[in-house]
């Protein structure tokens, strides 16, 4: 009988898979923190964290109902670690008027996908900045902060222009983020 009500349940899902019906995980994001992310190639969508940074994502969402991130640069990306970008000036030294904040480190790691804080050598000095891994980066384990996680179209992040190894990744050209919104108040 159990296995006859799982193969059933398959088949239902398989169903929906095929006839293009929303993910039961879409079908149960929060609205208010789920981000859209938009590229040049593509949308990609980001799980944020409250539970693990809640000051680090009150910032970013301000921020993003600001309109502050549309345009603005990923101005470090290097290959096979991380893409940044959050900085109004370009040059990885810019930030917001909002006060920086103080760290919110957790054990959770950054992964493929993971997006993180960048900062100075100051742990109190995120503001805003972040970046996202391209792959698995432990050494930022416990040093950095961990706010949101792609849940889709890290295909896209994969296709952002790399910058020069020789100038600490930095990019000539650099694509931008061409909107980023929250899903709630997506049009």
């Amino acid at each position: 009988m159990i296995r006859r009500l799982f193969l059933a349940q398959c088949l239902v899902l398989a169903l929906m898979v095929l006839s293009g019906a929303p993910s039961v995980y879409a079908q149960t994001q929060d609205p208010q923190n789920t981000l859209y992310l938009d590229l040049k190639d593509g949308r990609v969508t980001i799980k944020l964290r409250p539970d693990l940074a809640p000051k680090h994502v009150a910032q970013i969402k301000a921020l993003v109902k600001r309109g502050f991130y549309n345009g603005i640069v990923f101005h470090r990306v290097i290959d096979g670690f991380m893409a940044q970008t959050g900085d109004p000036t370009g040059t990885g030294m810019g930030g917001s008027d909002l006060p920086n904040l103080p760290g919110e480190f957790t054990p959770q790691p950054f992964n493929r996908g993971t997006l993180g804080m960048a900062r100075s050598n100051d742990p109190n000095s995120a503001n805003s900045q972040f970046f996202i891994c391209f792959q698995s980066a432990p050494h930022l384990n416990g040093k950095y902060t961990v706010f949101g996680e792609v849940i889709s179209g890290m295909e896209f992040v994969d296709k952002i222009k790399r910058g020069d190894e020789a100038n600490s990744g930095m990019v000539k050209g650099p694509d931008k983020i061409i909107k980023m919104q929250l899903a709630e108040d997506a049009q």
